[in-house]
C-alpha cells in the first residue's frame, strides 16, 4: 500500500543511489568538487525530490506528470555526467556500470508510472 512518496519503490531507489552519488562526488578533484561534482549532485537528489514534490501534486494528474517528467530529465542528465565520471577517470568501470545500469532502472520506472499512473 502506498501511504507517502517513501512507499515508492522509484523513490527509494533513486534516493539510496543519490547518497551514493553524494559519496563519491567528494572526492573527485578539489577543482571537480564544485563543476562536475556539484552538477552531478544536484542531478541525482533532483530524482527523489521531484518524485516527491509530484506526488504531494497527485490531485492533479498533470502535475504529477510534470514532476515525473522532470525526474526522468534528471536521470537522462546523470547518465551523461556518469559517462564523464568515466572518461575522466573519476570513477571506475566497474562503478560505472553499476550506477549506469541502476539509472536505467529508475528510468524504466519513472517511464513505466508516466505510462501507468491513473
Amino acid at each position: 500500500m502506498i501511504n507517502s512518496f517513501r512507499d515508492l519503490k522509484v523513490y527509494q531507489k533513486a534516493y539510496n543511489i543519490s547518497l551514493c552519488i553524494h559519496g563519491i562526488s567528494l572526492k573527485f578533484p578539489q577543482f571537480e568538487k564544485n563543476e562536475l561534482g556539484n552538477q552531478i549532485r544536484r542531478a541525482s537528489k533532483s530524482i527523489p525530490m521531484n518524485i516527491a514534490e509530484g506526488y504531494g501534486r497527485r490531485g492533479s494528474l498533470a502535475d504529477f506528470k510534470r514532476f515525473l517528467v522532470m525526474a526522468l530529465g534528471s536521470c537522462d542528465e546523470i547518465r551523461v555526467q556518469l559517462d564523464y565520471c568515466k572518461d575522466l577517470g573519476y570513477i571506475a568501470k566497474n562503478q560505472y556500470q553499476e550506477y549506469s545500469a541502476i539509472y536505467d532502472e529508475i528510468g524504466r520506472m519513472l517511464s513505466s508510472m508516466l505510462k501507468e499512473w491513473k
